[in-house]
This record gives C-alpha cells, structure tokens and sequence, in this order.
C-alpha cells in the first residue's frame, strides 16, 4: 500500500481492529435472511412473466380457498395514492403513485419479475409452488427495453400520464422522457469558435445495463401486532427510508412503524428503495404472525434496481496548446420503469475535474421496460466520465500532449464554478493529476506482453459526496467506556470510523467505545448510508456529542474540585485544574464517579451539516489485448482519491479497490443480455460476469488528503469517487493496445474482436 497520512491525531488516522470484525469472520453477525421468530411463516411474490402487459384481472379464489395459504396480498391491499409527488418521508419527494406500484402493480406490469401478489405458507417451498392458483389476466403490450428505441417518436408508451419536466427549450417528441435537465454557463458558441480548427471532436457512446452485484439478496421479515405497531428487520443502505417508504404505501404513520437495520451484505446503491418489507408486512397482519421473505438471485437482477444504460453524445473544443475552450453533451438515461435515473449525477460531476468557461449538458431521463434503476456508487457519474476523458485522451493524442499535462492545464481550484452552479472551496484536483503525473506507475516503461498487446490508460473523475441529517447517541459507562449508538447502516467499517472521531474528541482509545446501530424507534432520524456522507454526516453528529460528554466532564471535575468551570481544562484524556496543573483526573476517574457528581454522563447531537466536500480520484491502468480472442486482462492498476482525511486508512484503501474492481467489471464485462420480449437473458451470477480475484492484479490504492475545510476533521467521503475513472481508464488503455477507440461498454471480448477486424479491414 502507498498510503501516508498525516500523524497530528491521536486515534484518527489510524487502523485499529473494526468492533464487528470477530462477530463477521466468526459467522456470529445476523443479517436480514437470519432472522427467525415464533411461529414465523414464509411470504413469496408471484411476479410478472411479461415485460409489458396491462392487468386486467388478478383472481385470488383458489388461493384463499386452499388451506395451505396463510395470506394473500395484492395492490388492492395497499392504500389508495395520488399520481402526483408528495414526500414520502422526512426528506424524499417522489410520484407516490409509482412509489406504491413498485411494491405492487396495480394497472400495468412495466419490466418482468414486477411484483403482482403475494402469499404466505408455512415454508418456503409451499409458498412457492401454491402462487401457481392466482390466476391473472394479462394484456401483453410491446416492450421497449432500450434508451434510444424508447425515445422514438413511435416508441410503446409506459406511462400515460407522465408529465415531462424540462429545464430550456424542448419539445418532446416521446412520452417516455420523464424530465429533461440543462446545465449551461458561458456562451457555448462562442467557445467553440475559439477552439483551433480540427481539434474539436464529437463522439457518441453507448453502454448497457449492469447490477451492483452485492452478494446478499434483499429480504424482510415483519411482524404486525395486535396493537397496530409493526416492526420490521431487514437489510437496507437506509432503515429510516424503508420506514418512511413503508409506512407511506400501508397508510400509517411513521410513529407505528420500527425498522430493525440488520448486517448488510453489499449495497453499493442498490439496497436504498424499499421491496418487500411493506408486502410482508401486510402478509403478517392478515395471517397474524411474523412473515419472512427473501429474493433468489434471479429475482434480485430481474426486479431489483440496476443501473441504466446509456447513450451520450459528447462535443469538446480546445486550442492546440491543451486549453479546453467548449464542451458540450446530451445525455439518455434508462430510469427503468418509472422515472429516476441518474442523469443528474452524470451533468453534475463529468466536468467537474476541469475549469471550463463556456458548457452545456443536457440530461434526459427516460423510461423503458426494465427494472427501475437505482443508485450504483456515484451514481451516473462513471458514464458522464467515460464521454469526457476518453475524448480528453483522444485530443492530447492529436496535439502530442501528455494527458494528465493537458488535465493539469485545465485543472478545476478553489473558485472555479463547477457545471451545477457550486463554487469550489479547497479541493484536490490538482493534487491528484500531480500524483498521477509523478507515480512510478505512470513514469515506468509497460513492458513487454509476449503475443499480447499491452496499453496503458489513465483517467480522471469526480464526485460531489452528500451529507444529511445524522444523529448519534453516547453513553458513559462507570467502567469508563463509552456505548456509541449512531443511526447509519454500517457498511465497509464505518463503525469504527464513526467511534474513531468520537474516540479523538474525548482523547480515549477507540477500543473503549462500543459502536451499535440504533433502530428506528432508538436514535434520531439519519439519512441514507450513500453519497458517501456517512462518515462525514454522522461522524459529525459523534464529533457534537463528543463535545456534550466533554462539557460535563469539565462540569463534574469542577464539582470534584469545589471551583468554576472556566477553571478547568480537558485535554490528551484529562481534566485539569488551571490554577493547580497537579490537580488532574482522567476520563475513567470521572466516569467513574459520574453518579455521585451528578448522574449519568450522555452526550447527544442531531445534526444537518453543510460544508461537504467533493472528492477527485484517479485511475492508471496497464492491459493485454489477446489479437486472437479479444480477450482483455487488467496487468497493472494504480488508484487515486483525495480523502480529505481517512479516518482509518484500511478501509479507505479497501474503497478505493472495491470502486476500482467494479469499474474494471463494468468495462470489460458486465452487461444485461435482453430478449425481444423484454427478459434478462443472464440472470444469475453464472451468467452474469463479475470479475474475481482470479481476474485482476492487485489494485494499488493511493490515499491524496487534502483537508476539507467544512469538516471538522477534514473529511470528504470515498465510498464512490473510486468508481468514476475506471470505464474510461480502461478504454484509453485499449485504444493504447490496440489503436482503436472505444465507444461501447462492455469491451468484451467480441466488441474488441469487431474493432480489429474494423481496423484491418479499414
């Protein structure tokens, strides 16, 4: 590992043992499919064989009538909502009528697997074979399982009343364009007029749909009791949202209903919607007892949300000095069944690493017959970033100019006006090119590949990062530990990362505070765990109530010492006496004693911070190209990010190469392979190809910090930013090997093999 970090702290900075690790690596931490209550029954959903059919009628008799079905639950069963948007929730707005229909369908299946009904037996395999008696009559309608086929003026129709949005001029000739968004500054005209003659280039790119690919299925077990209070256990990236969301479609307060965060096995986006909880939890209240329900992996990559594909038409204008004078891009998105892609993130962050007077994006989001998409770490932001930086490559290559010398140029700093409007306070992305620019990686010779074609790319991205509301709850033993309650989904160690700010306030060893995750009913309301805020959101929170603990600290050694509290000082673990510095107690010694100054010590803090920071990274990476078989093996592969600060180094290293490994998946192999009849043709991770560790060298993770100013330790966030280079890393080293662009994802096999009998055919 390259990782240096600053040693001006006491716990932060380092890598302690995370607090979950024995419970996980000794099989001991439950996670959602474990749970397991008295008198428990098991709920399946019967789901559409068809991509696109309107319901004309859903028969339940049979399954009533049969004494083997405990329940059956159908849209009907869901409360009536308006087709128009409303909050669902403290802090989401969203058409409520598709938020009710992605439970449940109510007129129109939109993507195969779309849930129809569900019932409840006393196994799994019983409710499984007894969905065969809900008889449901189907209208089958074409299907439109494609961006550009479901922007056609001609197009099958998803939604009829689906109101367009657009921010400029637009007149859409496809109704299946849920929302149109424009980012402009400059005058775009005049900038490319500014650009010297044939070095402005337009490209189009084309990629397909891939899953996040987590290994655990999404579940939901809920028990409806007598009383009218439903508490359900899951695994989520959010329990408040499924909270929210649940209460919304079963058409109770919030106040009714306790969601239970279970482990998590994997999200990266994709475990932030709400699936199955509310349809169990109707299952329960109807047959009275607590009701399970799970996803086969099948299910999971049909009717879980992926993210989209795409098609993005790029335009970029520069002098033949490097100096980019213009850019320009329109952008499809696939939604899926319902609007929300995430175009926004593609406009907002694909070009932010540069300083870039005149712009303009457009983004469209648009909705074909396939799952509803979901976020997939910096979402969208990777396919903005494919566009611009190979491009990017492709005019350095013109000019002679050494890329990341062409990126230094036109580097983004501290006042430039990103495309979303934001102006950049401190951040690093003329740090990273530099260490880029200096790394041994990037310097050294590539070496020989044998009969093999070997290339090296480099690329650059960016990611906003989000905060939120967050809240943390601390507790002080007499025993002089601390019992951390904290209200975001632990994923990837932030536990412990969380503990470790808390843990550097108070001057106390880390190991000394038990980190737990509230449930709903237990801690404030905290926002998702993505955008990569939790450790900057509720590391906050934990910083705040360190703060309360340390005010009472202060407080009770002045009861000790019989004197005013401007007296004291707390520092390194100690409370000191100002005028006496013999005078000293340390955090246990007033733990300890807590009850008789006082009464127990707790510290608390709700928080909604501003001040987050975006993140840059960067990926250099080496690739054989077999001429043979078109086969592509990743040889070498360096990965940059700014942390800002990492709290624990370890798992920052270990974002940086998850991000890192699924970008290279995403570019070389992952894809859904899509019927006429709108079917996911590889539905299962046999057939779905993810890159093992059999596939790839290790990833060498480079850690920038450059302090964010908005955050009391510096933090940024590194859950995402990883991700975002390495589709375009990876097709520049291609074009290096081969001397072929590349414009379509996946580069598979068989794409690459079409380049070059194009090129010897050219």
């Amino acid at each position: 590992m390259t990782t240096t970090t600053s040693d001006e702290y006491s716990v932060i900075g380092k890598r302690p043992i995370r607090h979950d690790g024995v419970d996980k690596v000794t099989g001991k931490a439950l996670y959602g499919a474990d749970m397991n209550l008295p008198g428990m029954l098991y709920g399946k959903m019967l789901r559409s064989p068809h991509a696109h059919a309107r319901i004309k009628s859903i028969d339940v008799s049979k399954a009533l009538s049969h004494p083997g079905i405990k329940a059956v639950v159908t849209s009907d069963d869901l409360v009536p909502l308006p087709d128009k948007n409303a909050e669902v929730g403290e802090d989401l707005y969203a058409n409520m009528k598709y938020v009710r229909d992605r439970i449940l369908a109510s007129d129109k299946a939109l993507f195969k697997g779309h849930p129809i009904a569900a019932v409840a037996a006393s196994s799994l395999h019983e409710a499984e074979e007894l969905l065969s008696l809900i008889e449901v009559e189907y209208e089958i309608l074409e299907p439109v399982t494609d961006v550009e086929a479901a922007i056609e003026k001609d197009a099958p129709v998803l939604h009829d009343s689906i109101a367009s949005f657009s921010l400029g001029e637009n007149n859409f000739e496809s109704s299946n364009i849920a929302s149109h968004d424009q980012y402009e500054l400059g005058d775009i005209d005049k900038g490319f007029s500014e650009a010297d003659h044939t070095l402005t280039l337009e490209r189009e790119f084309r990629t397909k749909t891939v899953h996040q690919g987590y290994i655990e299925p999404q579940n939901g077990t809920a028990w409806w009791r007598a009383d009218g209070f439903v508490t359900v256990w899951c695994s989520s990236q959010g329990h408040f949202g499924i909270r929210d969301a649940t209460a919304t479609v079963l058409g109770l307060p919030v106040s009714k209903v306790n969601v239970v965060p279970m482990e998590i096995g994997g999200g990266f986006g994709g475990k932030l919607p709400c699936y199955l909880e509310p349809v169990a939890a109707l299952l329960s209240k109807k047959c009275g007892s607590p009701v399970k329900m799970f996803m086969t992996r099948t299910e999971v990559i049909e009717a879980t949300g992926p993210t989209c594909g795409s098609y993005v038409k790029a335009k970029i204008g520069i002098t033949n000095k490097g100096k980019i004078t213009a850019a320009k891009a329109e952008l499809y998105f696939e939604a899926g069944a319902f609007p929300g892609s995430p175009v926004g993130g593609a406009t907002a962050c694909m070009l932010s690493p540069y300083n870039i007077e005149n712009l303009k994006l457009d983004g469209y989001d648009v909705v074909d017959n396939k799952p509803k998409t979901t976020a997939y770490r910096a979402p969208g932001a990777p396919l903005g970033a494919l566009a611009i930086e190979t491009i990017l490559d492709e005019l350095a290559e013109i000019i002679g100019m050494d890329p990341i010398e062409l990126r230094l140029l036109n580097a983004a700093q501290e006042g430039t006006r990103r495309a979303d409007g934001v102006v950049n306070n401190k951040i690093g992305m003329i740090e990273t090119a530099e260490a880029v620019r200096t790394h041994p990686h990037y310097i050294s010779e590539k070496g020989e590949s044998g009969n093999k074609l070997r290339g090296r790319g480099v690329a650059l991205g960016f990611w906003r990062n989000n905060t939120g509301p967050a809240s943390c709850v601390a507790v002080v033993t007499p025993a002089g530990t601390v019992n951390l309650t904290e209200g975001s989904v632990d994923i990837g160690g932030s536990r412990t990362a969380i503990a470790q700010q808390l843990a550097e306030v108070l001057n106390i060893p880390v190991e000394d505070v038990n980190p737990q995750i509230g449930d709903t009913d237990s801690i404030g309301y905290t926002s998702v765990t993505g955008g990569s805020g939790v450790a900057f959101k509720s590391g906050w929170a934990a910083y705040e109530a360190a703060q309360h603990i340390k005010n009472q600290l202060i407080e009770r050694a002045a009861v000790v010492w019989d004197t005013d509290e401007d007296q004291i000082d707390y520092s390194d673990g100690f409370a000191t006496h100002k005028s006496d510095p013999e005078l000293k107690l340390s955090f246990k010694e007033i733990a300890a004693a807590s009850n008789a100054t006082g009464g127990p010590i707790v510290g608390s803090a709700g928080v909604n911070p501003g001040g987050v920071g975006g993140s840059y990274s960067a990926m250099i990476v080496d690739v054989d190209v077999d001429p043979e078989t078109g086969k592509t093996d990743v040889v070498r592969c360096t990965a940059f990010t700014d942390a800002g600060k990492a709290i624990h180094p370890d798992y920052v290293e270990g974002q940086i190469q998850g991000g890192s490994v699924q970008g290279i998946g995403w570019a070389l192999n992952e894809e859904y392979f899509m019927s006429e009849d709108g079917r996911v043709l590889n539905a299962s991770l046999l057939d779905y190809r993810m890159p093992t560790s059999l596939d790839l060298p290790m990833i060498d993770p480079v850690v920038i910090e450059v302090p964010n100013p908005g955050h009391p330790f510096g933090v940024r966030g590194v859950g995402e930013s990883p991700l975002v280079p390495p589709l375009a890393a990876v097709a520049n080293a291609i074009h290096d090997a081969i001397g072929v662009r590349m414009s379509e994802l996946p580069m598979s096999p068989n794409v690459i093999l079409n380049a070059l009998n194009n090129k010897k055919n050219s």
